[in-house]
């Protein structure tokens, strides 16, 4: 993740693209193309970051190219494939503006490497890509990547079911900074901390059940949150605002600050103790 975890965003990169006449749900292709484009982008990114293995190899600069590649690849292959929709990304490019997306009702929202500081650590695999579909601002289909583990989560086919969840918690935080709202409610569920990197290595550890709740106040933008929203939904898991209210995405600013993802059977306990929270 990048912006409040890491390097600050640069801002949204908007595709100039004519609108669709009519507007349509979500199609079986949509949640395929998401699923293809998070695996490709993370594919370049897995053969990109061998370059760390070389001596003298500039982290900072692997990093750079990694956050580059990802996005041209997946800013190119929506204009191919899909040519009537909007693209945010959280890569942008000077001279663009925000007419287009916010007139769209498809919106495609992506993160074209979330994580880039644990991408450029060799051997760390809690990074992602992250590509959704928003119609009318509801993330409709999504998929997020884990590169380094070969594994590409998406909103279809649905991740499958979890588990029974276990007898304490399992709360996923940040390994360098966890947000104030973490901490406060992990003490009042006695629950055990998974620490953990980018957003949506974070949000997937509880779709593959490795955690139970993810939940995050310390400011984020929706390229952060909602490829992985979607694909959480489709998990059958409670995506919401710390308040409990809807995330509503393509909005004229992208910031969305925090998040929590979790179980159905922890969600109104999580809810009611943090609307015990000031942060």
């Amino acid at each position: 993740m990048t912006g409040p975890g890491g390097k600050e965003p640069l801002g949204p990169f908007v595709v100039r693209m004519p609108m669709p006449e009519t507007p349509v749900g979500a199609s079986s292709s949509d949640h395929e193309l998401a699923a293809e484009l998070a695996r490709q982008a993370g594919e370049a990114l897995v053969q990109l970051r061998t370059a760390l293995d070389r001596p003298g190899a500039d982290p900072d600069a692997v990093r750079n190219d990694g956050d580059l590649t990802s996005h041209d690849l997946l800013s190119a292959r929506l204009a191919e494939r899909v040519p009537n929709d909007a693209v945010l990304s959280e890569e942008r490019r000077d001279g663009q503006d925000d007419a287009v997306r916010l007139a769209a009702s498809r919106v495609w929202i992506i993160d074209p490497l979330d994580g880039t500081r644990e991408f450029g650590e060799p051997g760390r695999t809690d990074w992602a890509v992250h590509v959704a579909l928003t119609i009318d601002g509801d993330p409709v289909a999504g998929a997020v990547a884990l590169p380094a583990l070969g594994l590409t989560l998406a909103s279809k086919p649905a991740p499958p079911a979890l588990a029974p969840m276990p007898d304490r918690p399992r709360l996923v935080v940040s390994r360098s900074r966890p947000p104030a709202s973490a901490t406060f409610l992990a003490e009042r569920l006695d629950a055990e901390l998974v620490e953990m990197g980018s957003a949506g290595a974070k949000a997937m550890a509880v779709v593959r059940g490795e955690a139970d709740a993810y939940v995050h106040s310390g400011g984020q933008y929706e390229w952060d949150s909602c490829a992985p929203v979607a694909v959480a939904r489709a998990a059958g898991l409670h995506t919401s605002r710390l308040d409990g209210s809807p995330l509503v995405y393509n909005n004229p600013d992208p910031y969305l600050p925090d998040l929590v993802i979790c179980r159905t059977e922890l969600a109104e306990q999580v809810l009611d103790l943090l609307g015990a929270f000031e942060g």
